[in-house]
């Protein structure tokens, strides 16, 4: 891992990018690392863009601004992908994580980005849909995320995202599973793997 790992977010309200960078944060926090996990705050309303951010480091994180030239960046509707300008700033060799059905391919010869840029795509809609019932691509996107960076093990992250949703979801074990079950597709199905 570098020195500070950085991620952006991108989605919009209502999707849960910024659950989806507290969850990774805490996930990364139980395996010993130093993390921070914030959002960007803009108009606060549903289907407005929002984004969200988190640092990882193997010592302790000394930043607390806004992530400008990000190692990641993830991005869970890809309506905002040339409104919101989501890979200004992306570092060279950076990766790019979209939540879409176009493969990594075309997406990269839409934008023109170099082939320094990973880019990587997986359908959480589609997963989200089939497995929570509704499109909220925020926890199949961490399953895709851990799957691109390898900074998380499946399992380990799998077990403190139980935690933590279990706390907020006390009585709906189904629907704790059934996030649970998304992670694990999108790890299976994201594409852009060599």
């Amino acid at each position: 891992m570098a020195k500070v790992l950085e991620i952006r977010w991108h989605g919009r309200g209502g999707q849960g990018a910024k659950t989806a960078a507290l969850l990774f944060g805490e996930a990364a926090l139980e395996t010993g690392k130093y993390i921070q996990a914030f959002p960007e705050y803009g108009p606060e309303r549903m289907g407005a863009p929002v984004t969200a951010f988190n640092r990882l480091s193997e010592e302790p994180i000394y930043s607390h601004s806004g992530i400008k030239n990000p190692d990641i960046v993830v991005v869970l509707d890809p309506s905002l992908i040339e409104p919101a300008r989501v890979t200004e700033g992306l570092k060279p060799g950076g990766i790019l994580l979209v939540n879409t059905a176009e493969s990594p391919d075309s997406l990269r010869e839409r934008l023109g980005l170099p082939e320094s840029v990973r880019v990587y795509t997986v359908d959480a809609s589609t997963i989200a849909m089939e497995t929570v019932g509704k499109d909220v691509p925020n926890t199949p996107m961490l399953g895709a995320l851990a799957r691109v960076t390898g900074v998380l093990e499946l399992e380990p992250m799998i077990a403190a995202i139980r935690s933590k949703l279990s706390a907020k979801f006390r009585g709906r074990e189904k629907l704790v599973e059934d996030n649970l079950q998304s992670i694990r597709r999108a790890f299976a199905e994201v594409k852009g793997l060599n």
